[in-house]
């Protein structure tokens, strides 16, 4: 595998219009080489015949079942609410869009 440069960094730091001083190119040169050489270990261990998970160990559904139940009565809604206008709340305009 081949490493990070710094000319591949500074190459980087133009397209992202960054504007990184000498030092900080040869800084992020070596923190870039060492990321590339740890994911490149991780793909070594990882192997054909183990499926990918999200969980090590076994999930299943917590959830309970979805049952519908009625909602609240319209006409106590509308009572509580500071403004109501055909069986809406009436909020301010906060656009100046008409």
């Amino acid at each position: 595998m081949t490493a990070i440069t710094r000319s591949d960094v500074e190459h980087l730091a133009r397209l992202a219009r960054l504007d990184l001083s000498e030092e900080e190119l040869d800084h992020y040169a070596g923190q870039l080489d060492v990321i590339l050489q740890s994911v490149a270990r991780v793909s070594e261990v990882a192997a054909d015949d183990i499926p990918p998970t999200s969980h090590p160990i076994p999930m299943e559904n917590v959830f309970r079942e979805d049952v519908a139940r009625p909602g609240l009565d319209r006409d106590i809604v509308a009572a509580g609410a500071p403004a109501w206008e055909d069986d809406r709340f009436r909020v301010p305009r906060i656009l100046d869009e008409e």
